[in-house]
């Protein structure tokens, strides 16, 4: 059975419009599992009624979808608001993402996509916006120990040497990184990738601490949560 995920009452809230169900589910569950208050829709009509009666911090929203299409909603929409826009699509063509931000889009970004730049872009918009308080909109570096990991590039450094990770190893410091100290569920930390799954994290945690532990086994900074997953301690 999947925990119940608390989520503070300031956290940003964002609207995920999308008419691909699985997208759509994965999108709400790695959004709310990061710090977000997230509420879903199909299309643009169910996202319409959302905003009749809610107030979002930002939509992530789908190009291509049935009826009107995502950018005809966020051309409608910003006649009205000036709530940040994420469009999201499969449609990679430089002409779509120009269109995107002349329509007033605040960011684009491509299907397939990796986890840790949507956290990073959804951040870096909330930031700008000036509703990044309480959200995971993550201070530029972190430190721990002798390392230092640059969250808006996922570069790894003991000093000036730039330690060569994965890209799963980057993915789940960027996750923890953007939550420093705090629990973060196995489930946040598989990723929605095509190979995303709880069962291969572990394998990944110990990876990962052979490279920033002194001694891999008693883990300072990367440490077992018993039961829920991870936490990454850093230096203040």
């Amino acid at each position: 059975m999947r925990r119940a995920i608390s989520l503070a009452d300031d956290a940003p809230h964002i609207l995920v419009v999308d008419d691909d169900r699985r997208l759509r589910d994965l999108l709400t569950r790695f959004l709310s599992e990061n710090g977000y208050r997230v509420t879903p829709a199909a299309n643009a009509a169910e996202a319409e009624s959302r905003l009749g009666h809610m107030v979002f911090d930002l939509m992530v929203l789908d190009i291509m979808m049935p009826g009107e299409n995502g950018f005809d909603f966020a051309r409608r929409l910003r006649l009205l608001s000036g709530m940040p826009i994420l469009m999201l699509t499969a449609r990679a063509d430089a002409g779509d993402r120009v269109r995107g931000l002349e329509i007033g889009a605040d960011d684009y970004l491509s299907k397939p996509f990796e986890p840790r730049e949507l956290l990073l872009r959804v951040g870096n918009i909330l930031k700008r916006a000036g509703n990044g308080e309480g959200a995971q909109a993550p201070a530029d570096a972190i430190r721990f120990g002798e390392f230092t990991f640059r969250l808006d590039r996922g570069e790894l450094r003991r000093g000036d040497e730039i330690i060569r990770i994965t890209d799963r190893e980057r993915e789940i410091l960027s996750i923890l990184g953007s939550r420093p100290g705090q629990q973060v569920p196995r489930e946040a930390l598989a990723g929605l990738g095509a190979g995303a799954s709880e069962r291969t994290v572990d394998v990944q945690i110990n990876r990962l601490r052979r490279k920033i532990e002194r001694d891999p086994a008693n883990p300072v900074h990367l440490q077992t949560v018993r039961g829920i997953g991870y936490r990454l301690l850093v230096d203040e």
